[in-house]
């Protein structure tokens, strides 16, 4: 039964998961050195800018000492359950890292990149044509390792082995910890989100086309009960005291042909937005706007 499960946990990492454990590396190596440069916030600014270098890869050699040198595996390999195995190993079981592999990685890693920081510092103000040769060779050689990294990368999409070129020329990969189990996904809730982020489309697309002022009336004119046509002057006065649409009193007064008063700004506009508007109190379709007969003064209306 051991020796089942020490074989499970050689099977090999889906691709997604040692890009985000690489990704993870980067962050912390960010957060760490955010936090150390807090620390010394208070003092001289450029205290450590000399050596800046040296003080980062001290940082990340200390995080080496606790991570792979010990445990096998990076932070961001721990936190998704990899670790790092020995390739070149024959053996079926298990195999970690031996400690020259390890060594050597911290070599490539840390060592590689304080290297690259510190030439570029070297070489940056240097006009000599001793150092402009010498400049010419590093920006060579790094040409030539991000190409490896390049076509490295490009195998690791096809095959899923060996993230970066370090690992591929040391011989580690990365395995799981612990047997993966089955995970079952649920569809029920990304469905439903799916269904209500449809319906909302559909609504945001439906709404600008519905004549929102004549479904109103509609409504209205079904509840209300029927009356029958207006054909006097008195009950035009008495429903003259605001304006059926603004609800304000109603400036230079006209009708549609019903006994509600408009103002003429109000009703205007409305007719000409849309052409077969229609009351919004009583649902009567307009055929034109007219003005309130002269007979009817303001007064009359306000005294009724």
């Amino acid at each position: 039964m051991a020796s089942g499960e020490e074989s499970k946990t050689t099977h090999r990492v889906l691709r997604i998961n040692q890009l985000d454990a690489l990704e993870l590396n980067k962050a912390l190596e960010q957060l760490v050195w955010a936090q150390f440069t807090q620390c010394f916030h208070g003092f001289k600014p450029g205290l450590f800018a000399r050596f800046e270098p040296e003080v980062k890869a001290l940082l990340w050699l200390f995080l080496w000492r606790f991570t792979i040198y010990s445990k096998n595996a990076t932070v961001g390999q721990s936190v998704l359950n990899i670790r790092y195995k020995n390739d070149f190993s024959s053996n079926p079981r298990y195999q970690p890292p031996s400690a020259n592999q390890k060594v050597w990685y911290a070599v490539c890693t840390i060592g590689g990149r304080w290297l690259e920081e510190r030439c570029y510092d070297l070489l940056r103000n240097r006009h000599l044509a001793s150092f402009g040769k010498a400049k010419q060779c590093v920006n060579f050689m790094v040409g030539l390792l991000k190409l490896g990294g390049l076509m490295n990368f490009l195998i690791f999409l096809q095959r899923g082995k060996f993230a970066t070129l370090t690992e591929r020329l040391l011989g580690i990969r990365s395995v799981f910890c612990k047997p993966q189990s089955a995970r079952e996904v649920g569809f029920e809730y990304m469905n439903r989100e799916l269904l209500w982020h449809g319906f909302a489309e559909f609504l945001i697309f439906l709404l600008p086309l519905i004549n929102i002022q004549k479904l109103k009336a509609r409504l209205s004119s079904w509840c209300s009960p029927l009356r029958g046509a207006p054909n006097s002057d008195s009950t035009v006065a008495a429903r003259g005291k605001q304006c059926s649409l603004c609800g304000e009193w109603p400036t230079m007064p006209h009708t549609v042909g019903c006994e509600h008063v408009f103002c003429y700004y109000c009703v205007k506009s409305s007719f000409l937005f849309d052409m077969s508007f229609t009351c919004p109190a009583c649902g009567t379709e307009a055929h034109g706007v007219q003005a309130l007969k002269s007979g009817i003064e303001m007064s009359e209306v306000n005294a009724v």
